[in-house]
Formats: C-alpha cells, structure tokens, sequence
C-alpha cells in the first residue's frame, strides 16, 4: 500500500490539487477529499482494459493504428481536430502542431459550451481574478445561472463560501451569497439572497441592475424579468461590498441571447469598479477546457474554431466550429482527442460524423459513442501520467502520475502520427 497526497483532480474545473490516494495493488484504494464526482471516477480506474489499439474495430499495436490514421489524415481535404478538454497541455500542444502539419481545423469543446463567453469578452472585456483572490478576499459572492453544489462540489468548500482568508477571516460568517437563476437549486437553498429570474430575460434583469447601479430611475411598472425590490437591494450590496465576485455558468452563456447576456453582465462589473472591487468569472466544466483556450491562444492567437488550412490561423466562430462544419459536410475526416463532446453534438453533426473516417483517443474506462475507424485508448494525465492542467481561473496546475500504464499518452500517439506523416 502506497499513499500520494496534493493530488490533482482534473473531473472538473476546480482542479482541487489537495487529494489523499492510497493505492492497493496497482489500484486506488482509497480517495481523501475527493468529492462525488471525483471519488467514483479514481476507483474505476484500472477496472478495465480495452485494447490499446483498433482499426476497424479490430485490435492491433497502438504503432500500426498510428500508421493507418497517418494516412487516412494526410489523405483528407478538411480535416477536423475536436476536444482537448480530457487532455493536458502536452497533448494539446501534440494537437496543434498536428493539426498545422495538415491544414486541419482545431476547435475544442468550449464550442458548445463557453463559446458565447469568450465571444462576449473579447468584445467588452473581462475584469478578473483568481479563486485565491475570492477565498482571501470576496465578501460578496453571486452565482448566475450556476449550481456548483451539482456542478463543482468542492467550490463552496475551497474557494467561494466557508474558507478564511486574509481579509475574511470568519470565513462563512463574513460572506454573502447570492443566487441568481430561473428556478431554486441546492445552491439557492444556503444562498443568503435569492434571485428569481423569468426564463430567457437575463439580458433585461441585467441591464436594469446596470441602470440601479448607475443611478438610472427605473420605473415600478416595468416588468424586468425579477422582482424590482431583490434588485434593488442586490444593486445596494453590490455597491457596498469590499471584494465582489460573479461566477456565471452555462444557465446564463448558453440561453436566450447568449453573448449578450454574458456581454450585459461583463458591462455590470465594469459600472460596479467605479464604486468597489467586483471581477467575473466563468465556471468551467471539463477538467482542462481552460488548458485548451490558453494553448490554442498562445500557439494560434486564438482559443477555439481555428482553422489552418491557409497556413496561418483563421478564426470564426459558426463558419469553423466542429458543429457547424459537420452539419455541412465540410469535414472529411476527424481525429476527437476525446469523444465526450459528441453527446453534445446535434444529431445531424453525429450523423455527418458517422459517415466519415474518424480516429478517436479516449481514456480506458470512456465508451465511445461512435465506432471509429482506428480508436487509441490512452493514459491518463494526473493518474498515469504527469503534466499541466488549467484551473478554471487560468491558473496551472501540475499533475502527477502514482499509477503505472502500458498505454500510450495523448502527445506520444499525436506525435507520432505528426512524425508519419512528416516522412
């Protein structure tokens, strides 16, 4: 029996780096603080083991499968690389500098997932922090079209709620929590403030708070998708808190007008610094869908829907995202590094997806709901192998191996494709 502490966990985009494994032979045994999520998905590990390779479903050497899917990429015309979100910086950099060997376009799950936020900051901006800065110093804290008791179990506990920090040093007791959603959750239920929100009009609650702020008289008669008296005295905490933060999630980014709702809450924080200290942050879901922006940024200048068939990035969100292009037949061959986010996808994608050549790495307890053309099962980052994971604040976190694996890891298969097709 063996035990590793400060452990990373990369199931969600907390990435809490302070876990306790005790490993039984060659097992997980047992797992110290992890959560629901995280718990369940340390102990499947090495519960099975699929082949290390297929090609037509059939198993061969992870090395002749990389030979077959050199081919079938160097032979297509457009080919789409997707994912990235299971992966590491190691591997996603091995994505990129494939994907530049063969003209392919890159997007990666935030496609479907953040898209319209990181639209929304690129247009009006992002006043940020680190979740450090929000367990030392926050004491206003709202959640917006976010349930993290479900989403992100251990962010209450590590960084948003009860820690004490320099400047709250009574933890709980020197926070407010509020809830803004379209209906009561887990997490509205210990909010001190709970903001009800009518479906679909975020974008008018949001600006009518930008107008409270702001000094704008709204009239009592309006409707504004919430009670006016919550928003009121939301707008008076807002203005009157030390260190405010807003996290916002999917129930804001990915509903009614989207974009413009993440854009109208970005321009709240933006009024709210005249009076005080207030950042925004996005939850993330995927364990490293951070790490994927960042490095599709540093090494394309941008973070998703990259497309390379130029020689040089192109971006543009619709026209190359993985969605859009399997919808109009413009892909003829795929390589998912990861194939989580295809239960994602619209059923038209999926079925665009099945008629062409795919190559799919997955981790050994995935089941992938295509059957590829050739399939790698790959290591895990931060179980079998080390590397890099992006917290969901853009912070790096490093990951370490305490299991053994015969199989191959993202970069090795990835650069040796790269290295194939090269010769």
């Amino acid at each position: 029996m063996e035990l590793f502490d400060s452990v990373a966990c990369t199931v969600c985009g907390c990435v809490c780096d302070d876990l306790k494994i005790t490993v039984e032979a060659g097992k997980v045994g047992k797992c110290e603080n992890a959560c629901r999520l995280a718990e369940p998905w340390f102990l499947e590990q090495e519960t099975c083991h699929p082949p290390a390779a297929t090609i037509a479903g059939r198993p061969c050497k992870w090395q002749d499968a990389s030979a077959a899917a050199a081919d079938l990429l160097r032979d297509a015309a457009s080919p789409l690389i997707y994912g990235l979100s299971r992966s590491s910086t190691e591997g996603q950099r091995a994505a990129v500098a494939l994907g530049e060997r063969i003209g392919a376009t890159l997007d990666t799950t935030a496609s479907l997932c953040h898209a319209p936020s990181v639209v929304a900051i690129q247009e009006v901006g992002e006043s940020t922090c680190t979740l450090g800065e929000v367990k030392n110093r926050a004491d206003l804290v709202i959640f917006w079209g976010s349930n993290p008791l479900e989403s992100h179990p251990r962010h209450f506990e590590r960084y948003s709620l009860f820690p004490e920090g320099r400047a709250i040093p009574g933890g709980r007791a020197n926070r407010t929590l509020v809830v803004a959603d379209v209906k009561p959750t887990a997490s509205s239920e210990v909010a001190d403030l709970f903001l009800p929100i009518e479906p679909g009009r975020d974008f008018e609650v949001l600006t009518t708070l930008r107008c409270l702020v702001r000094g704008i008289r709204v009239c009592e008669t309006d409707s504004v998708g919430a009670p006016l008296d919550r928003l009121r005295d939301l707008a008076q905490r807002m203005k009157a808190c030390r260190y405010g933060v807003v996290f916002f999630g999917l129930g804001l980014s990915m509903t009614g007008l989207g974009q413009h709702n993440v854009e109208a809450l970005l321009l709240l924080v933006h009024d709210l610094n005249d009076h005080t200290r207030f950042c925004a942050r996005r939850m993330r879901v995927p364990g490293d869908v951070t790490g994927a922006d960042t490095v599709l940024t540093w090494q394309t200048g941008y973070p998703f829907a990259v497309n390379l068939a130029r020689g040089y990035p192109r971006y543009n969100p619709g026209e190359f995202s993985a969605q859009g292009m399997l919808e109009r037949g413009d892909v003829d061959a795929c390589l998912l590094v990861g194939s989580e986010g295809v239960a994602r996808f619209s059923k038209r994608a999926v079925e665009s997806l099945r008629r062409i050549p795919t190559v799919v790495l997955d981790h050994p307890t995935v089941a992938s709901s295509i059957e590829p053309t050739v399939r790698f099962t790959t290591s895990v980052y931060g179980i079998h192998r080390p590397g890099t994971a992006y917290r969901m604040d853009g912070v790096p976190i490093p990951l370490r191996a305490f299991l053994s694996s015969s199989y191959p890891s993202d970069d090795e298969v990835l650069r040796s494709i790269a290295d194939r097709i090269a010769r």
